[in-house]
């Protein structure tokens, strides 16, 4: 490697550590494998549909079920049975992290990794630290994450494991 390629490759690497320019496109944080989606950024994997759908190899169909936490548990007892162990409700750090905020309000979710997810409220498995009878979701209209709801309301879910 020449010296002026050597320089030019320092510059480089002094811009994205002087800016700190992310490493990963939120369109290059996904690989998609079937009905799985692997997150590169934190190292997990998501079934690409809601909970309620099944993914038939081009789109989820299926109605979306919301659920509340106690029926989450159920549904998660499901999943582990069919699709073996490890699923679990995402954090909201895990949640927040898929939600693209390039993408308009109405839709705050890439529909190319997470087709038919609906602009609304999604649990987590995070507690309120200030309210207790209360959950963190993340809302795929805004984008934004709340933690207004008890676990008796039955609001929709998508499933999480790690790698």
């Amino acid at each position: 490697m020449s010296y002026s390629s050597k320089r030019f490759l320092f510059f480089l690497m002094l811009i994205n550590f002087t800016f700190n320019f992310p490493t990963l496109s939120y369109s290059r944080q996904f690989v998609e494998r079937d009905h799985i989606i692997i997150d590169l950024k934190s190292g997990i994997e998501w079934l690409r549909c809601s909970t309620g759908q099944i993914w038939n190899g081009k789109e989820c169909e299926g109605q979306i079920v919301r659920l509340n936490f106690d029926e989450i548990k159920e549904a998660l007892k499901q999943a582990n049975k069919q699709l073996g162990a490890g699923w679990r409700l995402p954090t909201r750090i895990e949640l927040e992290g898929i939600v693209c905020h390039e993408c308009e309000i109405g839709n705050k979710i890439d529909s190319e990794f997470f087709p038919s997810t609906p602009a609304e409220p999604f649990w987590t498995s995070d507690k309120n630290k200030w309210s207790s009878n209360r959950f963190w979701t993340v809302n795929f209209f805004t984008g934004y994450s709340f933690s207004r709801f008890t676990a008796s309301k039955p609001l929709a879910s998508r499933f999480v494991k790690d790698r």
